[in-house]
């Protein structure tokens, strides 16, 4: 096929600082069969760009590569087999790498459709986060009305997400964060902690003291046992991170197959109690059913992003050639919601 389109890409190109990433330009063909040509719209840095940089996401391709795992964006080609009505719509995918560029080509059903007059940079605060914390709280976990939970990290991209469907399906919410977003917090309606309290476990059980019948826990290491201590009976833990290791030296999967095993004894003690590690890309392998639960997962969180019950937690926007700069503030601990990347003005 003849390249008609010239894509800009922003490469990782080993375990670099975030002014390590690179620039490059090449030529794009025209997709192939079954596939979608997208025009960024926007993409934002989430936490796994943050561990890819230093090699630790349990299973990032080799370097180097264009991160990037999800996006927002307008059809502007389509292949052969694939509706020419999706031409010029905007849609929603999740590309675990390769989102940090001004054009990609996905599979077509790999996209979701955006409500119309929802703002791409919005729609982009609820894709991954979005998906991630719906399928946590609603397919995990699955709290009822009612019930109440802890969210550590409740400023973060999918904890502010988290806390906010939590709310909205009737569920009292004790979110961890710094002073400093307590009162965002407390606007939606969340108990705030501070993290980095030492009596911090103490003073959820002050506001708990009957237990909770969730934890979300994205930081994993020596602080999970005390997360695993806050359930009631019945209630669930649900590891999504190790983020406590990600600037441990070593293989960057022995962190997670280590929690696995902890998780594993947790579920066969007799504690009426259960522990899960939550994987967005579980069930792949059935890519039929896999797309079908995301199609089905993402196109109900936009509904509430354009219905007004979600908000979107924009933290800043920086233009695609300034990823350096975007992934040097999302890892800095100093904002509430999504760093996001759109593209670079004409």
């Amino acid at each position: 096929m003849n390249a008609t389109h010239t894509v800009t890409e922003i490469v990782l190109p080993g375990p670099v600082e975030p002014d390590g990433l690179r620039v490059r330009t090449r030529p794009m063909p025209e997709p192939a069969a079954g596939h979608a040509l997208l025009r960024m719209d926007a993409t934002g840095v989430s936490f796994a760009e943050q561990q890819m940089r230093r090699g630790k996401y349990y299973d990032q391709p080799a370097f180097p590569f264009v991160p990037g795992y999800d996006v927002v964006g307008t059809v502007i080609a389509v292949g052969a087999g694939v509706d020419p009505a999706m031409v010029g719509r905007r849609y929603a995918a999740i590309t675990k790498i390769g989102a940090w560029a001004s054009h990609l080509e996905l599979h077509a059903g790999d996209l979701v459709g955006i409500p119309d007059g929802v703002d791409p940079a919005s729609a982009e605060t609820v894709v991954v986060n979005g998906v991630t914390a719906w399928q946590m709280l609603h397919r995990t976990a699955r709290v009822r009305r009612g019930g109440t939970v802890v969210v550590l990290g409740a400023n973060g991209g999918v904890g502010s997400t988290l806390v906010q469907l939590a709310r909205h399906a009737g569920i009292t919410v004790i979110g961890t964060a710094s002073p400093r977003h307590h009162d965002m917090l407390r606007a939606l309606g969340v108990t705030p902690v501070d993290y980095r309290d030492p009596a911090m476990y103490d003073l959820i059980r002050e506001a708990a003291p009957d237990g909770v019948d969730a934890v979300f826990d994205h930081v994993g290491g020596p602080g999970l046992e005390r997360s695993w201590q806050l359930l009631r009976r019945g209630g669930t833990l649900v590891s999504y991170g190790t983020a406590a290791t990600k600037d441990e030296a070593g293989n960057s999967q022995l962190p997670v197959l280590k929690l696995f095993g902890r998780l594993a004894l947790w579920n066969y003690a007799p504690n009426g109690r259960s522990a899960h590690f939550y994987n967005l890309w579980a069930g792949h392998r059935n890519i039929s059913a896999y797309r079908a639960r995301m199609r089905e997962d993402l196109t109900a969180v936009l509904r509430l992003l354009a219905d007004g019950v979600l908000a979107p937690q924009i933290a800043a926007r920086f233009p695609l050639s300034e990823a350096p700069a975007a992934l040097a503030l999302a890892e800095s601990r100093t904002v509430a919601g999504k760093v996001v990347l759109v593209p670079d003005a004409a």
